[in-house]
């Protein structure tokens, strides 16, 4: 299933825009005449904004050609607006240099924009990592630095931004250990996927109130926790695709009843599909291709009210209602369903059918025989 995510967080540039001209007041100075010259604040960013040029080594669109003088709100891809804690000081509340193809690396000097609430820096080629002085960006609320050439573990300095809600650093070369606490921070969206990451899902997955989690092509050890069953008032899309997960699908998903979108294809799935999915009353596209799923798909799975897409490709199941066949988009295919075309061989299938029985324990994960 491929399913194009846009983010759940506040568009906050037009609104950091409009806020900078309301504080236009006859009490306070022109906008217009404030620089890094007679505004402390715009001073710092003039700071952190030089050091950013200095390392960047490579810009080849020239976006940071013009970045010159004390008139940083001028400056390409730099938002101005009227600072939280004083209407009457300009502070630079925005920066966005994405898709810029530039090549660099991030300067210590980038937490004196102390007053960001938008960073974006997706789609260029930095490196290295992200600076010791993010925490500094107090006021963060957007942090995108996806599709770049960053590396090292995972920047742990996240967790220390009170306000960040939209984490995006997918496409990069981040490995290692995802810190559990990272569920525990209020975020909305969060998008790690495409990167080097080797960890478990922890018992507190479920504590994470994101409408968006995607966790695609990385490597993820031990189960589905069954902890998943509480992000059911929030969560609207989860991507686990291409993932390494071998477990069962826990019981507990059909406490889902916000999700639209469960992609978790391209995994080592085994056990059946839940009778409680039939709960998941909004989901709209539901992937479990490429599994080792096995059994009957549950009629009231098919019966969604909004299901359009489902997709059940490559795993070992031997039956599927008729109202399965009625959605707009199915594919069945390399199954063990009797009657039904592209089916696996019949050697196959008996092959399977000949293995132990797969039993699950109360958190999703195989239970040893005798321990179930």
């Amino acid at each position: 299933m491929t399913t194009t995510t846009t983010s759940p967080a506040l568009l906050l540039l037009p609104l950091l825009l409009l806020s900078a001209a309301a504080q236009l007041t006859s009490a306070c100075p022109p906008a217009a005449s404030q620089t890094a010259e007679n505004n402390p604040r715009l001073q710092k960013a003039y700071v952190a904004l030089q050091a950013l040029k200095r390392r960047i080594t490579d810009d080849p669109k020239n976006l940071t050609g013009g970045w010159c003088g004390p008139d940083v709100c001028r400056y390409f891809g730099v938002f101005c607006a009227a600072a939280p804690d004083d209407p009457c000081a300009v502070t630079v509340a925005g920066l966005d240099l994405n898709h810029g193809n530039l090549a660099g690396e991030f300067p210590d000097e980038l937490g004196l924009l102390s007053d960001l609430a938008v960073l974006h820096l997706n789609s260029n080629r930095f490196c290295g990592t992200l600076p010791e002085t993010l925490p500094k960006l107090s006021l963060l609320h957007e942090l995108d630095v996806s599709n770049n050439r960053l590396s090292g573990g995972f920047p742990e300095h996240i967790l220390c931004l009170p306000n960040v809600k939209y984490v995006d650093i997918r496409f990069n070369n981040f490995c290692g250990v995802v810190p559990p606490a990272i569920f525990d921070k209020k975020i909305d969206a969060l998008f790690i996927n495409d990167n080097h990451f080797d960890f478990e899902l922890p018992e507190n997955f479920g504590n994470s109130p994101a409408s968006v989690i995607v966790l695609a092509n990385i490597k993820l050890k031990g189960c589905i926790p069954s902890s998943i069953g509480r992000m059911g008032a929030t969560l609207n899309e989860l991507i686990v695709l291409n993932s390494g997960v071998r477990s069962c699908i826990p019981p507990e998903i059909g406490h889902l009843g916000e999700l639209t979108v469960l992609d978790v294809s391209f995994n080592q799935l085994q056990g059946t599909l839940p009778e409680s999915m039939a709960w998941m009353r909004s989901l709209e596209q539901l992937d479990v291709a490429h599994n080792e799923l096995a059994g009957h798909i549950p009629e009231g799975i098919c019966a969604l009210p909004h299901l359009k897409n489902f997709t059940y490709s490559y795993n070992y199941f031997c039956g599927e209602p008729e109202r399965c066949l009625e959605l707009r988009r199915v594919d069945d295919r390399q199954n063990c369903i009797a009657g039904r075309p592209d089916q696996r061989p019949a050697d196959q299938c008996l092959s399977f059918l000949h293995r132990p029985p797969v039993h699950c324990d109360a958190h999703g994960c195989f239970a040893p025989p005798g321990h179930y």
